[in-house]
């Protein structure tokens, strides 16, 4: 399990981080378009589809055509787990040595979008006050951290889940 483990969850991770290393250009060159998110999230969902591969190929190769929905479950994470800390650490590369500036230009963003959105002068005001606080929390390694892995491992958990239900066979075919 370990080696499908180590071997999906680095090859999802390289795709996926250098997927954001596109995505952090199109941001970069087009701050007020959403294509960035877009091609990031895209990214994610196929980074994540390899699952799908690599539990099929653990029940079938390496675990003579059975799986338990927890062996699934947990070579997913493993995999999941993997993906998502390369991510995190070339998001932790990128912003700090060629996006510093990535907070200031994604909280423009956020205001012009709260100031258009058609809401009470109360709640522009509660969300601008949630983004500010949101800015400054990341300027903290760990809410920076937090907040980098909450914005893939779920997505890798919810492709654990499916593959792992997929792929569960209790006898032998």
């Amino acid at each position: 399990m370990k080696k499908t483990i180590i071997n999906y969850g680095l090859l999802s991770g390289v795709f996926v981080a250098t997927m954001m290393g596109v995505s952090a250009y199109l941001f970069n060159k087009y701050p007020t378009s959403s294509i960035s998110e877009v091609v990031g999230f895209t990214a994610m969902f196929l980074a994540f589809s390899l699952l799908f591969p690599a539990t099929k190929s653990f029940r079938d190769k390496h675990n003579d055509g059975v799986m338990t929905f927890g062996q699934g479950f947990l070579l997913g994470l493993g995999i999941s787990f993997i993906a998502s800390t390369i991510y995190v650490i070339t998001w932790s590369v990128e912003f700090h040595f060629f996006f510093p500036d990535f907070m200031d230009k994604y909280s423009a963003r956020m205001v012009e979008q709260v100031k258009v959105s058609g809401l009470s002068p109360e709640k522009i005001s509660a969300k601008l006050k949630d983004l500010a606080e949101q800015q400054e929390n990341y300027k903290k390694p760990w809410y920076f951290i937090m907040a980098t892995y909450a914005e893939i491992f779920p997505i890798g958990i919810i492709f654990s889940l499916i593959s792992s239900l997929v792929f569960r066979r209790s006898v032998k075919k």
